[in-house]
């Protein structure tokens, strides 16, 4: 008796992990995604992800399928970092006036002070 549920358990575990194995391809994209991705609205065919991996295929960022990294990766991390601080947004001046209240001045510099300061 203790076979027979270990033998189903085992092809119920491995049914499941081929069924999580497929991913999905546009005929005209560069990416793979899950079966539900808006990016397979108009086109679509079912592909092994290993298959799909050899065919040089990129996980889509929307969706996220099997593979997908989630960028915190080192580099990946720094660059993010240095991407914010390009378009950081524009914050009060720190400095305080000789009347002693504080700077009026927006600035975007990462010093947090304006122009004039």
């Amino acid at each position: 008796m203790r076979n027979a549920v270990l033998a189903t358990l085992l092809f119920l575990g491995a049914t499941i992990t081929v069924a999580a194995q497929s991913v999905y391809v546009a005929n005209t994209g560069s990416k793979y995604h899950k079966e539900t991705c808006f990016h397979l609205k108009e086109s679509k065919s079912e592909l092994d992800f290993e298959k799909a991996r050899k065919l040089k295929y990129e996980a889509c960022k929307h969706c996220k399928p099997l593979g997908y990294k989630n960028g915190t990766s080192p580099s990946s991390l720094e660059s993010k970092l240095f991407s914010r601080s390009k378009s950081a947004v524009a914050a009060q001046c720190i400095v305080k006036t000789k009347a002693g209240s504080r700077c009026k001045r927006k600035t975007k510099n990462s010093n947090g002070r304006c122009y004039q300061h």
